[in-house]
């Protein structure tokens, strides 16, 4: 069985890569700069120089591929939501030319709202252009990364992060070695068919003002949440630089779960994950600081 792992140096994609490894696999992994791949499992893999944004490239470096692990990569375009449909139609037609059976795509909660999440419309479209092809995919509809707290270390140290959603709105935080668990799984289960949708809930779900509070805890860093209005983080995200249609993408993230909004999923036994943000942070976040 041949598995194709994109983004292999990412939050998630560098621990699906480990965990193959682990399982015995030797994973073709498609990576833009080969010398970015961690020096200790650079012997155990096969890589390929790809730049997902080539389809080209992309449909030759999958050719024999039996199983896809697709990450629609990072993107400063200011029209996000494009851009991860670029790189969506790149994956199927990958899927579609090669023969692929199996795909595990890196989805997110709010996908399934086809449109007002921001850059998660592009996930959205991925989803329904890698479902077109015929293929057995799984969307792995995960909830708020704890690595997003990474992007967070200046607030963290001033004592203040600020969010729009209500501090005290519960959802969903993952860590990312967990989502990996759930991708390597389902990469090496041959048992499932057809089009299957997979939350990826973590733990359990927390408000800002409970993650603040466990950050405090573990980090020894009096951190609180505050809520701010959506046309000053509008002003904050312009300042640091991003274009109007990226800062209404990253906007839409939350602003589009926020009022109401359900996960198509519930917390059981299959969408919940074991790392707990205290655990997380102990061994990520606290080093940084």
């Amino acid at each position: 069985m041949r598995i194709a792992v994109t983004t292999p140096t990412g939050n998630v994609g560098r621990h699906v890569v480990t965990g193959l490894i682990r399982a015995g696999v030797r994973p073709l992994v498609l990576v833009r700069d080969p010398a970015r791949l961690d020096p200790a499992i650079a012997g155990l893999v096969d890589a390929v120089a790809v730049d997902q944004g080539d389809g080209d490239a992309v449909v030759a470096a999958t050719a024999g591929v039996d199983s896809l692990f697709w990450v629609d990569p990072p993107t400063p375009s200011d029209d996000p939501v494009a851009e991860y449909a670029r790189f969506g139609a790149h994956a199927a037609r990958a899927v579609t030319a090669n023969g692929i059976r199996r795909v595990v795509f890196l989805s997110s909660v709010g996908a399934e709202r086809r449109s007002g999440a921001g850059e998660i419309d592009g996930l959205a479209r991925t989803e329904q252009l890698l479902d077109d092809t015929g293929a057995d995919v799984v969307h792995l509809r995960c909830g708020f990364f704890f690595s997003n707290l990474v992007m967070e270390l200046d607030a963290i140290r001033s004592g203040t992060v600020r969010v729009v959603l209500p501090v005290d709105h519960p959802m969903p935080w993952v860590a990312p070695r967990d989502i990996a668990d759930t991708a390597v799984g389902r990469l090496l289960n041959q048992d499932w068919t057809g089009r299957v949708v997979q939350a990826v809930h973590g733990p359990a779900d927390l408000t800002w003002e409970q993650a603040a509070a466990v950050v405090s805890d573990v980090t020894g860093h009096s951190v609180r949440a505050e809520r701010v209005p959506d046309e000053r983080m509008r002003d904050a995200l312009a300042g640091a630089g991003l274009g109007a249609g990226l800062v209404e993408a990253v906007m839409g993230m939350s602003t589009g779960l926020r009022d109401g909004f359900t996960p198509e999923q519930s917390r059981t036994a299959e969408t919940t994950t074991p790392t707990t943000l205290a655990a997380w942070c102990q061994d990520e976040l606290r080093p940084l600081l």
